[in-house]
């Protein structure tokens, strides 16, 4: 993952926490305009903010770069409820996202 790509993943991933920038620079920490500086290809995280991001993000930093997962963080949401859903529950949900691909 480059530079671009990095700052691409980072937006996508803020803003389906709905967020600002700004105020996840905010929440992190830093600067009003760090997220943005990162978003904008001018800078990037230390590996400890990055960790701090991917916190703040609810993910790991695996999910952070695995550009296959569009939504790590809702699909980890989806997993936690399905693990108390019986059985049956599950096999409706697995047949679900097969039609939805």
């Amino acid at each position: 993952m480059n530079m671009v790509e990095f700052a691409v993943r980072l937006t996508e991933l803020r803003e389906q926490k709905q967020v600002s920038a700004r105020e996840m620079s905010l929440a992190l920490g830093q600067n009003v305009n760090y997220i943005n500086a990162i978003e904008n290809n001018k800078s990037l995280p230390s590996m400890e903010v990055f960790f701090y991001i991917c916190d703040y993000l609810g993910i790991t930093p695996r999910e952070f770069f695995d550009m296959e997962v569009a939504a790590p963080a809702k699909l980890r949401e989806l997993s936690i409820a399905a693990q108390r859903l019986p059985a049956g529950d599950i096999d409706l949900l697995i047949t679900l996202a097969r039609k939805l691909r």
